[in-house]
This record gives C-alpha cells, sequence and structure tokens, in this order.
C-alpha cells in the first residue's frame, strides 16, 4: 500500500477553487516543496491529500517528484481533487506523511459532498470528541 501526504490548501478560498486551480493544468499540476520526502519511493501510487479549514477534504494523485534547477523539488501532482470522506486534520506547515490506514476513503457512486458534514461542522464536532 502506498505512502501518502498532506498539505495545507494554502491560497485556496474554497475546496472549488482548489478544484478549479487543479483543473486549469491541462497534464499535471506542480508543488514546489525545498526538500524531496526521504520516503518518497514509498509513494508510488498514492496522493497528496489536501487540507482545508482543518479538514481533509480531498485527494490529487501523485506523479513523482522532479528537482528544479535551483535545487528545490516539484511535487507532480495528476490535475484533478477527488473528493473523500472529510476527516479533521490539524494545520501544519509544509507536508506530512499519512499512512493508508489513516486516509479517508473517496466518496462513493452517488455520494456527493452534500452527503457529507460540512467542513466547519466536522472540525467542531471533533474539538467535542463527537467525531
Amino acid at each position: 500500500m502506498p505512502l501518502h501526504m498532506t498539505k495545507i490548501a494554502y491560497g485556496a478560498e474554497s475546496p472549488a477553487s482548489l478544484k478549479a486551480w487543479l483543473e486549469s493544468h491541462p497534464h499535471e499540476a506542480l508543488m514546489t516543496t525545498r526538500y524531496l520526502p526521504k520516503r518518497h519511493e514509498e509513494m508510488a501510487g498514492g496522493s497528496l491529500y489536501w487540507i482545508f479549514e482543518h479538514v481533509l477534504i480531498g485527494r490529487s494523485p501523485l506523479l513523482g517528484f522532479d528537482q528544479r534547477e535551483d535545487g528545490r523539488w516539484h511535487i507532480r501532482l495528476e490535475p484533478r481533487l477527488i473528493a473523500v470522506h472529510t476527516r479533521p486534520r490539524r494545520a501544519h506547515q509544509g507536508w506530512r506523511y499519512l499512512d493508508p490506514e489513516d486516509a479517508p476513503r473517496d466518496l462513493g457512486d452517488g455520494e456527493d459532498a452534500g452527503d457529507v458534514l460540512p467542513a466547519r461542522l466536522v472540525g467542531e464536532l471533533a474539538k467535542l470528541g463527537l467525531v
């Protein structure tokens, strides 16, 4: 099972704006990071899970990592956002690893975001220990 990573959807105004940004790239979306993840080989077939307002909201499949001329790294992503069952997640800087057993499942056929609690409500319920 592949290893995943999480990242804050920094600069995104909403999940819809994140999705629009991803889909604006025809072949792959590029994120920049200072360091290559030490466990990058375990991420083949994994995904980058996006955090918006302290909640995991979706994922983008990882295509790989490429080094830039300035020494930084590109995280190469499929240009799509796959909705997942929301799950509270604390904010952090950069990216973090996410084990497969901790990853939320994708929304199934016939499910849509309307079937899932809003991100803020999930966060508030989590603070109360109810999720």
